[in-house]
């Protein structure tokens, strides 16, 4: 026990101090644990957030807008790779956590259970969901664990493009007929408040942050990040002529931040249990692709294994 409470203190030293925990290191198992979910759980919430976006690849208004969003969908795609392989640096196989979330065991953010109706969804998701998951992403550039640290810092760069990507989206909408600015008000109105339900529960409901923060897994609690993407969000719905749905958002002098509503938490945790409006959907979608990819998969490591052979072949002979 001496011996394990002095390893604890050391790694907390470390962390402390600011040095990246590594994959050899010493850790303890909860906090492997912790990081396992987490990113596995944003692994997995990259590669579903693929589905409501790619629901409008054939239907993009311009060629201009499909090749765009295509690029989009092959980055989201990347980040679960990055991702993925981040987490298998804690000793977790790939294929565990792709059944975990298949069998519904591992969860994804709550956001991509909502249908995306309109053209302007699509816009509503680069402003808003890629805004929220910037606002968390950022944070998570400075984790304590370098794997994990250091994907983020490519991830941000390109999740920022995204976020730029549909505020433009919605600016051109901003300025077309009225039809357009309805359908632009309409997708605020029903992506704001799931995209405020990103951030996770409140903080004095989630059981993970206290011991997240202490070991600078997280950088800010759960409330923290939601003000601060509140707070940046309502200039930019002013530049948009919109107004985010909520009749309690106004400033407060005192706090220095804004005030706004209590979040619907009884559909948060609905959504979060498996009966949002696109949760089966989303895995159904999910599983039906993993498996007709098989072949890719199987094609793949045919030709890694025949490379490697053959790498092995031509050392030998120089031998």
């Amino acid at each position: 026990m001496a011996d394990l409470n002095s390893l604890e203190a050391k790694f907390q030293e470390k962390i402390d101090n600011e040095i990246k925990i590594e994959p050899k290191d010493w850790m303890p198992e909860k906090y492997r644990q912790t990081l396992i979910r987490q990113i596995s759980q944003h692994a997995h919430s990259e590669v579903v957030g693929m589905l409501p976006e790619g629901n409008w690849i054939t239907r993009a208004p311009s060629l201009r807008r499909k090749v765009a969003l295509l690029a989009k969908i092959q980055d989201e795609a990347g980040h679960g790779l990055y991702l993925y392989s981040a987490a298998e640096t804690l000793g977790v196989e790939r294929d565990d956590l792709i059944e975990q979330l298949h069998t519904g065991k591992a969860k994804y953010s709550s956001i991509f259970n909502y249908p995306t109706l309109t053209w302007a969804d699509i816009g509503a998701v680069g402003w808003l969901v890629d805004g929220a998951a910037i606002m968390n992403q950022v944070m998570l550039t400075r984790t304590s664990y370098g794997p994990y640290s250091r994907a983020m810092v490519r991830i941000c760069k390109e999740e920022s493009f995204h976020q730029r990507q549909g505020y433009e989206i919605l600016l051109t909408l901003s300025r077309g007929s009225e039809d357009q600015k309805r359908m632009l008000q309409d997708a605020v109105n029903r992506f704001w408040w799931p995209s405020l339900m990103m951030f996770g529960p409140s903080d004095k409901d989630s059981v993970h942050t206290a011991q997240a923060m202490k070991w600078k897994i997280k950088r800010k609690t759960n409330d923290e990040l939601r003000q601060q993407f509140v707070d940046v969000c309502v200039d930019q719905a002013r530049i948009l002529g919109v107004t985010l749905p909520d009749p309690n958002l106004k400033w407060n002098e005192e706090r220095g931040h804004y005030d706004f509503s209590e979040i619907d938490w009884d559909e948060f945790w609905n959504v979060v249990k498996g009966n949002g409006p696109c949760n089966k959907q989303r895995m159904d979608a999910r599983i039906k692709a993993h498996e007709e990819g098989a072949w890719v998969r199987e094609a793949a490591m045919a030709y890694a294994e025949k490379q490697a052979k053959r790498r092995k072949e031509e050392t030998t002979q120089v031998a």
